[in-house]
């Protein structure tokens, strides 16, 4: 009878504590960390380049459409900051491969859009760690841009 009493407390106790110990964990982080990674020299095409909202860009001679690339990482074992390169990489990867079925060499006016709240710099790009997952949103609008 004790130890269902200890079981139940204890058990209690943790799902009480639950959401109060949920992690969400906020960062900021330049975007040029992400592009200097040496998995994203591998991954990214030179030829199609990103540029955050407010950052100077070439003369945008065609806009295609807009979307957003929400991926999320384990953040498992991973630091925070890891975890956010890793996700914008991914991010990075999916815009451009959409980019370039449209027909773009730029994805240009790239905000944060995590929970459909904007986050806009010329430099950063906002990211979200929880406990156990890491999650980036950009938006960004595919563009040709002169060379």
């Amino acid at each position: 009878m004790l130890l269902h009493r200890l079981a139940f407390a204890t058990l209690s106790a943790l799902l009480l504590a639950g959401p109060a110990a949920a992690r969400d964990t906020v960062l900021h982080i330049p975007l040029a960390d992400v592009l200097a990674m040496p998995e994203a020299q591998a991954k990214l095409d030179p030829a199609v380049k990103f540029y955050l909202a407010g950052q100077q860009t070439p003369q945008v001679l065609n806009r295609f459409s807009t979307d957003v690339s929400n991926p999320k990482t384990n953040g498992f074992g991973k630091s925070d900051e890891f975890g956010c390169k890793w996700a914008a990489l991914t991010a990075l990867i999916r815009l451009q491969e959409s980019a370039k079925r449209e027909g773009g060499n730029a994805v240009v006016d790239i905000v944060s859009y995590y929970k459909k709240v904007e986050y806009k710099s010329a430099t950063d790009f906002e990211c979200h760690a929880g406990a156990i997952i890491i999650g980036v949103a950009l938006r960004g609008t595919y563009a040709k841009v002169a060379d």
